[in-house]
């Protein structure tokens, strides 16, 4: 059934899912030390403090990703000279 490294995984009764809104689909289990939590429906997982508040993951955005490496400077510097054929008349 369970494998020794495996941890015991329990349905709480009567918890709703907090992203699919079903009842009865949660199993909590520790892993580590740490409370977590997924639904068997959707897939939604997360962890729990020690006091029972959710752990939020980071969400990826533009702040957070870590470029690989610096890119290639792929622009080049334009200089403009005057046309004196293109000089202005005075008035």
């Amino acid at each position: 059934m369970n494998q020794p490294n495996e941890p015991v995984k329990r349905f709480i009764a009567g918890a709703v899912c907090p992203a699919c809104s079903r009842m009865d689909t949660i199993r909590m289990y520790q892993q580590d030390g740490m409370s977590h939590r997924e639904c068997v429906e959707c897939g939604y997982a997360d962890s729990l403090d020690e006091r029972g508040n959710s752990v939020p993951k980071e969400v990826p955005t533009r702040v957070t990703i870590q470029p690989s490496s610096k890119p290639a400077a792929t622009s080049h510097v334009a200089q403009f000279y005057p046309n004196p054929k293109l000089k202005k008349k005075d008035s």
